[in-house]
Parts: structure tokens; sequence; C-alpha cells
């Protein structure tokens, strides 16, 4: 029987086997809607995820609950990712919001999220979790913008859009490769931010090194 435990905001805690499944069932909706869209079959679901269709209802009622929590999960990981960003507090204040960036480009799996491309957040939790992010990211800009370290015109959308985009990594390549670009793409945004001037970038992938895994259709890493 599940059990329940403080500060847990009165949710039963789950069973090692039953948290198992839905993890696993989370991760696979996650793949299924970023391959498939939000119609994906929820036994093909069931199936990534190695349980069986009634294990799946008994965890998530139905289709709008399992999209949900999905969204939601996402949302989490930005307010994390944003507030470990302040919570590290740098001495070089763009460095944190890089830091934010680059974090989200870590946990992108787990982003499924509307701007990009993941489904809408309909739920009071998912939609209060949403509202969270702007002003956290409004206190790290600000941080930055109190020590005239980054342009004054930069807001938090500038930093929600950017995340957007480098969280979709071009298609088909490894995943050294995919996070090198993003690397790149990130300080090359952060510097534009910068008021003391560019630095230096990691290599990047070449032509010939995107094209081959475009050509082949095959992903590694």
């Amino acid at each position: 029987m599940a059990s329940r435990t403080p500060g847990d905001g009165g949710r039963p805690r789950l069973r090692a086997d039953a948290a198992r499944n839905r993890a696993q069932i989370l991760a696979a909706a996650r793949t299924a809607f970023r391959e498939l869209g939000t119609a994906a079959p929820l036994d093909e679901i069931a199936r990534r995820a190695g349980v069986n269709i009634a294990t799946l209802y008994r965890r998530f009622p139905d289709r709008e609950a399992l999209v949900q929590q999905v969204v939601l999960d996402g949302f989490a990981t930005v307010v994390e990712a944003a507030r470990h960003a302040l919570d590290s507090a740098p001495p070089d204040p763009p460095a944190a919001i890089e830091e934010f960036l680059l974090n989200l480009v870590d946990a992108r799996d787990t982003l499924v999220l509307p701007l990009i491309g993941g489904p809408l957040a309909t739920s009071p939790e998912a939609l209060e979790l949403q509202d969270r992010i702007p002003p956290l990211l409004d206190d790290l800009l600000a941080r930055a913008r109190s020590r005239g370290s980054i342009r004054p015109e930069a807001t938090h959308m500038d930093l929600i859009a950017t995340a957007a985009m480098v969280c979709r990594p071009m298609p088909y390549l490894p995943a050294d490769q995919a996070r090198a670009l993003a690397t790149r793409h990130v300080r090359i945004f952060v510097d534009g931010l910068r008021t003391d001037g560019p630095r230096t970038l990691p290599p990047s992938p070449t032509h010939r090194d995107i094209t081959a895994h475009l050509r082949t259709g095959t992903e590694g890493g």
C-alpha cells in the first residue's frame, strides 16, 4: 500500500515498483509524443514502457492526464533550472544565464513543452508552474544588470525563446555533436548579452560531420 510522507503535499508515496512503472510510462510518453504527437497510441506507450495497458491506466486514467503530467514535468524542469541558476550565484552573472540554458539542454529529453512543439498546458498545476518562470528569469537578468554585465534591454522572453531553440537539436546527430552545437549557440547568445566582449567558442562539428549523419539517417551517442 502507498504511504504518505511529510512535505509531499499530502500525496501518497508510491511503492518502488509502482514509482518505477510510472517513471517508465512518462519517459515512454515523452518520446512517443515527440515522435508521433499527443495522439500516439496509448498501447504503444505502454509497450515502450514495458508495462501492460492496464498498468498505464492505473497510473493515468486517460490520455489527457498523461499529457498534462508530461507538460507539468517539463515546466517543473525549467523552474528548477532557473532556481538553481539563481541559487548558485556565480561571480559572473552571465555565467548563471549560460548555466540555466545548458542545464535545459542537458535535460531536454524531459522538455515536452508548448514552445518546442509539445501540447498546451491546461491543468491548473501546469499553468501555475508556467507562470513562475518569467519572474525567476527576470531576477536572473536583474542580477546581471545590477552589475552592468549584460545589455539592459534583454528580457525573459529572450531567454525563453533561446532555450526553446537550443533544446531542439538537429536530427540524427550523435549526442556529443548535438551538445557541442548547442553549447556554441548558447555561448554566442550569452556573449551577445555581455557588455565585456565575446569569449572563445568550443569547436564546432564540420559540415562533413553533420551531413554524414543526415545522409545516413542514423543517430549515434
